[in-house]
């Protein structure tokens, strides 16, 4: 397979060119997230919070996609390595709702016990409501995807409308009013662009969103390589390589930015926001690219699942939808960012235990819908998507 090629090939030079385009590729991959980031942080002004975050992902996950898509190409030609596949697919996105999420209110958490000696609850607004929901539509369709047991090209065009119907709803949505109080948040650099006049602001502003996916699109490919030959080089296994390693390493850059407005606590909702939007991203369009380059390269044939990959889904499906139901009050607290972090931790060091995490999830899954429907009221987040729905639609 070509991304094992590659990891074999960079572990011979892992000690001197690997090593060296790090030095260069590490800064570059730091500087194109908060460039990015800026850009999103003024953006939320021209066009609505969560479009702005989706831009952001998009851009983030670039090089998730290009991971995927050849290890989706090598698998079409040969169909003993859709594990592979799977595997990279399913472990980047328990790594976003499993580490990503929690890691988020934990540097939130860290500096706001710093400022005010209390532990932090990250509250949503009514908008992201629409984000949760996002998320929650590629899921229940990948339940079927589950059920039958293989991934085809026609599951594609469901899978992608999801994301494009989300896309659409989030047009619709109104930017941000610049008030004093929301312009204070914002870095040094994006008050500054928006402190220019209309056609100047909009330039700046795409003019950060370009610079930034230059300078990603260009480090990001052998920053990956340099990482993945220092991985290869410590006996890493393939599985867990391409499991584990490389989604990791492909979704440095939205950690970065997410990281960046967790640690100023006012945005962390931002921060949650646009790690929810890179699970959407992947849940939907990402996964719905992968039949496709599969069939490309291998003749229109669905990519069929095997037990273990059914359980690897059904894993990453139930871990995804907890995390749906614990934002359903637009709020994430500690005791919530832990079970998440803890869950995922079990799966990571214990990998047998996997078939015993479905059943702990789909417990878990029970106790928040229960408690739900005791408390015989609708959830924020669905009365929030209501009463936006409503703004912009009636």
């Amino acid at each position: 397979m070509m991304i094992l090629k590659l990891v074999k090939e960079a572990t011979a030079e892992a000690a001197s060119i690997s090593a060296w385009s790090a030095i260069w590729t590490f800064p570059s991959i730091l500087i194109s997230a908060f460039v990015i980031a800026w850009g999103a942080e003024a953006a939320q002004f021209l066009m609505s919070q969560g479009l702005a975050l989706a831009i952001l992902a998009w851009l983030q996950t670039l090089p998730e996609f290009a991971v995927e898509a050849v290890i989706a190409w090598e698998a079409g030609k040969d169909p003993a390595k859709t594990h592979l596949a799977i595997a990279n697919f399913t472990g980047s996105l328990r790594l976003l709702v499993g580490l990503g999420w929690p890691m988020i209110y934990f540097v939130a958490a860290y500096f706001g016990w710093k400022r005010t000696r209390q532990f932090v609850t990250i509250r949503l607004e009514e908008e992201h409501s629409v984000e949760v929901f996002g998320l929650f539509l590629p899921l229940v369709y990948f339940v079927f995807v589950w059920w039958k047991g293989s991934l085809t090209v026609w599951d594609s065009i469901p899978l992608a409308g999801s994301y494009f119907l989300y896309l659409w709803i989030l047009w619709k949505i109104p930017p941000k009013e610049e008030t004093e109080e929301s312009l204070e948040d914002l870095g040094t650099i994006p008050r500054k662009v928006l402190a220019l006049q209309p056609p100047m602001r909009s330039i700046a502003i795409w003019s950060l969103f370009l610079v930034g996916g230059v300078i990603l699109f260009f480090a990001a490919h052998p920053f990956l390589n340099s990482m993945l030959a220092i991985s290869a080089s410590l006996g890493v296994s393939t599985f867990v390589f391409v499991q584990w390693v490389a989604p990791f390493l492909s979704e440095f850059p939205e950690k970065l930015s997410a990281f960046y407005w967790a640690r100023k606590v006012k945005t962390a909702p931002v921060a949650l926001m646009n790690m929810v939007s890179s699970n959407i991203n992947q849940w939907s369009v990402l996964s719905a690219m992968i039949p496709i380059i599969f069939a490309m390269s291998g003749g229109l044939r669905p990519l069929v699942f095997d037990e273990f990959q059914r359980q690897e889904i059904l894993l990453t499906i139930l871990q995804s939808f907890l995390g749906f139901l614990l934002l359903m009050n637009l709020e994430l607290r500690l005791h919530e960012a832990a079970v998440l972090f803890i869950f995922w931790l079990i799966q990571f060091v214990v990998p047998a235990s996997r078939h015993t995490m479905i059943w702990v999830y789909l417990a878990w899954c029970g106790i928040e819908i229960v408690r739900m429907m005791l408390e015989r009221k609708a959830p924020p987040a669905w009365t929030g998507l209501r009463a936006t729905m409503a703004r912009r639609f009636s």
